[in-house]
C-alpha cells in the first residue's frame, strides 16, 4: 500500500498579530503552523502603547480604541486557548514583537523562524513584505475576505453585551474574557464600536 511521504517538520515557526482578542481565525492559523514546525512562537505585534503606530494599509490598527487588551491579557488568552486545544506548553512560546521596531525583531523571534501569514487584504501583503525585508522566510496563505472574522465586530459585541462573540473565539479565550469584570469589558470595548461599522475591511489579519 502506498504511503504519503510526510515532509520533516521545520524547527521553528512564528504566527504574529495584535490578537485583540485572540479568535478562531487566529487559532486556525496557529493549528496550521503547528502542523509544520516543532516549536511555534506566537508573537504579539502591538505589545504596548509605544508600538501603536499608523499604517496606511490598516487605517485604525494603531488606535487605542482598537487595542483594549493588554499584552498580559492577550498572553492569557493565547495560552488558555492552546491549553484547551491540548497543545503542549513545550510546543509554543508567546513573545512581544513590536511591528514598528524591526531592529528588535530578532531579539524576540530568531531569524530562522518561518513566518506564517494569512492574507486577506493589502495590509497582510504589506506585512509579508516587511517580514521578508526583516530577513524572515514567509509562508503566505490566502484567506477568504468574505468569511474572515473581524475583531472590531467582536469588540462591538462585547461593548453592547451581545453574546455573538462567544461563537467566534476559542474556548480558552472565552473563559479569560468571561473572567473579566463585565462592566469594565463593555466600557473598554465601547470606544471601538464605531469602527466595526465604519471600517470592517481594514482590520489587521492578526487583528
Amino acid at each position: 500500500m502506498d504511503r504519503a511521504i510526510r515532509q520533516p517538520l521545520s524547527a521553528l515557526g512564528c504566527v504574529s498579530g495584535r490578537f485583540q482578542p485572540f479568535h478562531d481565525d487566529h487559532l486556525s492559523l496557529v493549528r496550521h503552523a503547528l502542523g509544520h514546525v516543532r516549536h511555534l512562537i506566537v508573537a504579539i505585534t502591538n505589545p504596548d502603547a509605544r508600538s501603536l503606530t499608523s499604517i496606511r494599509q490598516s487605517a485604525h490598527r494603531h488606535l487605542p480604541s482598537a487595542n483594549p487588551f493588554t499584552w498580559f491579557e492577550r498572553l492569557q488568552m493565547i495560552v488558555a486557548a492552546l491549553d484547551a486545544e491540548g497543545v503542549a506548553r513545550t510546543r509554543f512560546s508567546v513573545v512581544p514583537m513590536p511591528l514598528d521596531a524591526p531592529d528588535t525583531w530578532h531579539a524576540y523571534v530568531p531569524a530562522h523562524a518561518i513566518q506564517f501569514v494569512r492574507v486577506f487584504s493589502d495590509w497582510e501583503r504589506e506585512k509579508v513584505r516587511r517580514l521578508e525585508a526583516g530577513g524572515y522566510s514567509t509562508i503566505a496563505l490566502e484567506g477568504d475576505p468574505h468569511r474572515r472574522i473581524h475583531a472590531a465586530h467582536l469588540r462591538a459585541d462585547m461593548a453592547a453585551r451581545r453574546r455573538a462573540w462567544h461563537r467566534q473565539v476559542p474556548v480558552g479565550t472565552r473563559k479569560v474574557l468571561l473572567g473579566m469584570d463585565s462592566d469594565a469589558l463593555a466600557r473598554r470595548c465601547s470606544i471601538d464600536a464605531g469602527c466595526a461599522q465604519a471600517t470592517p475591511d481594514v482590520v489587521e489579519g492578526g487583528r
